[in-house]
């Protein structure tokens, strides 16, 4: 039976904004990964959604604007956490992030996008919506601490969710 998008979620979540999960795109000759900590998951449209931030400035982008799909790898109780570290300091502009942080890519199931091997959970996801922040419709607190003097803003990226697992 099919695993649905809202299976393990908590546990998925909880992980995500406490140790970190791979965003990835590209495809089999080429993909960069990131780690994010913000993003939701939720019910749009009639579809599973995945939203992830990513910064205007982020390598990332180029692939995400050059693509339509995304995967998001999620590793469970800190195990990646080095990996994860590098992911997020890094940029695939200067290193090879597979090698440099010792991560290994594998095909995903329904998008061109790989998946972290040794992680939990799984979304694959294929973009529907993006969206550029307008730092005059945010509140400014979260304005002040997230997007002072040299901060980029980020990109929102709605992607239906595909495929959903847990290995």
């Amino acid at each position: 039976m099919k695993e649905t998008f809202t299976e393990g979620l908590e546990i998925s979540m909880d992980n995500l904004y406490k140790t970190g999960a791979f965003l990835t795109c590209g495809n089999e000759n080429k993909a960069n990964t990131m780690t994010i900590s913000w993003g939701s998951v939720g019910y749009i449209w009639r579809r599973p959604i995945f939203m992830a931030l990513v910064r205007e400035t982020r390598y990332t982008k180029e692939f995400l604007d050059s693509g339509d799909n995304y995967t998001i790898s999620i590793p469970f109780k800190g195990s990646m956490k080095s990996s994860l570290t590098i992911c997020g300091t890094k940029s695939g502009r200067d290193v090879d992030k597979e090698k440099e942080a010792n991560i290994k890519f594998l095909p995903s199931k329904s998008v061109s996008s790989p998946i972290v091997h040794g992680c939990n959970k799984y979304y694959e996801c294929k973009i529907m919506f993006k969206q550029e922040m307008d730092l005059d419709n945010i509140d400014p607190e979260i304005k002040d601490k997230f997007y002072g003097e040299g901060e980029s803003k980020h990109v929102l990226y709605f992607a239906e969710i595909l495929e959903s697992y847990t290995k």
